[in-house]
């Protein structure tokens, strides 16, 4: 095994500019050198419960002989090839009949992308390209929330609910409006007496397609569980009543499902949960649990017709490079069996409480303000004080380098702290993660 010098990969990583670059956060970096299971191994001897499965991603847990294995047989075979101009390969074509129909029933038709944001984007695209099919031209505005996060291309970017990221990168695109988040724990919309948070932040909606003009909004895009607005959770009634105003004024309604699909939330895809389908869906991450970058998006039937009807002067003109990647699709066939044969999305159902109950416990502090989550997703909110709600961002920091120092990643998302662990999880790893963190807390 080939042993790493630290510091020297520190000097070369100066090299390599990283997501979100901060002048702070890449000074020192943690440098990884393998995984396995749940944990993290680092060239200077540490080892890190990734409370985070990555980035949300590796839902299976790290070191699957198997995933590597799919990779490396349909790589000697046929690595890539364009899936442009009447061409395809077996691993894309088998996994697009394997989720035919997969997350939900009235979704039978995908097309593949590399990632989440490039999905959130390819929905944008469809979205406005079915109106203009169907007559209506002028529907083109998308309905979004507040705290919402949909990738990081232009358009992708100007969706995202999260301020910052719109910062440096303006003018604004057009098109894109957002209204209140179902937050149950800091609502900042108009609550009237006598109604929910999901009742408010529905009508918000309502109000916005009205204000808009129903003919001039497409589509409403929503994460099931707003996962770096600090993973909020919506009330039970929220989702059922979206779906109810999209029908009413001819909307169509994107389930952003990159961090919730293949079983995260306790069910395959996170809708399932409030007995609603979208009409079009976003997916990423777990198809593949990070062994190779995949995405992509489903539709109804009625869009498919408006793609495959359409003259030469109205052609779908979407594509990328790497759209059916024969290698990463291969690994999404491989990982899928893994999560059904292992039964991960009835683990994450069956250990969600545990993780929920446990780090509720840690509401005892006088600065942990809420926690919340649905399967193997929780956020830790901390505040100044519980009377005001005030977020403190900087304790949620100090919390969380504290924690990875003691063994234990988080991600801070504003104020609060999130946990999606692998769904491999064992029992003993979840009460490690509640451990830990308590032990920081208890030291403060």
């Amino acid at each position: 095994m080939a042993v790493f010098d630290t510091q020297s990969i520190r000097e070369q990583d100066r090299a390599q500019v990283h997501p979100i670059q901060h002048p702070k956060t890449h000074t020192d970096p943690v440098v990884v050198e393998r995984a396995e299971g749940v944990y993290l191994y680092t060239t200077d001897g540490r080892k890190i419960l990734d409370g985070m499965a990555g980035l949300w991603n590796v839902d299976v847990g790290y070191g699957r002989e198997e995933l590597a294995k799919a990779a490396y047989d349909q790589m000697v075979k046929l690595a890539y090839t364009s899936n442009f101009a009447g061409m395809t390969n077996v691993p894309s074509s088998q996994l697009a009949a394997k989720l035919s129909g997969y997350a939900y029933p009235s979704l039978k038709s995908t097309f593949f992308t590399s990632g989440g944001s490039e999905s959130n984007d390819s929905a944008f695209k469809t979205a406005r390209y079915y109106w203009k099919r169907v007559g209506k031209p002028d529907k083109y505005k998308i309905i979004c929330r507040k705290l919402a996060y949909h990738g990081i291309t232009l358009a992708t970017t100007f969706a995202t609910g999260v301020m910052r990221y719109h910062a440096m990168f303006g003018p604004a695109v057009p098109g894109f409006t957002h209204v209140a988040a179902p937050y149950p724990y800091r609502y900042d919309g108009d609550l009237r007496e006598g109604e929910t948070v999901g009742q408010a932040a529905a009508r918000a909606i309502e109000e916005a397609i009205l204000a808009e003009g129903p003919d001039t909004v497409a589509a409403v895009i929503a994460e099931p569980i707003q996962g770096v607005g600090g993973v909020i959770v919506p009330p039970a009634e929220y989702f059922p009543l979206v779906r109810e105003i999209c029908n009413k004024y001819d909307v169509l309604l994107i389930a952003d499902e990159v961090i919730t699909g293949f079983g995260r939330t306790g069910e395959m895809f996170a809708l399932r949960h409030y007995g609603i389908e979208p009409d079009i869906l976003s997916f990423a991450k777990g198809i593949t649990s990070g062994y190779q970058p995949l995405g992509g998006i489903q539709f109804t039937d009625a869009i498919r017709d408006a793609i495959e009807g359409a003259s030469d002067a109205e052609v779908w003109m979407h594509g990328y490079t790497y759209s059916g990647h024969a290698t990463a699709c291969a690994v999404g066939l491989a990982n899928i069996a893994i999560i059904e044969r292992e039964g991960l999305a009835e683990r994450a159902k069956a250990l969600g409480p545990r993780l929920l109950n446990g780090l509720s416990t840690l509401l005892e502090f006088p600065f942990v303000g809420d926690v919340r989550g649905l399967g193997l997703v929780c956020g830790v909110e901390l505040v100044t004080d519980k009377d005001s709600k005030t977020p403190d961002p900087a304790l949620a920091g100090k919390i969380a380098k504290m924690a990875q120092d003691r063994g234990l990643r988080t991600r801070t998302l504003g104020s609060t702290l999130a946990f999606s662990p692998p769904l491999i999880i064992s029992e003993e790893e979840i009460d490690e993660i509640v451990s830990i963190l308590g032990s920081v807390m208890d030291s403060l």
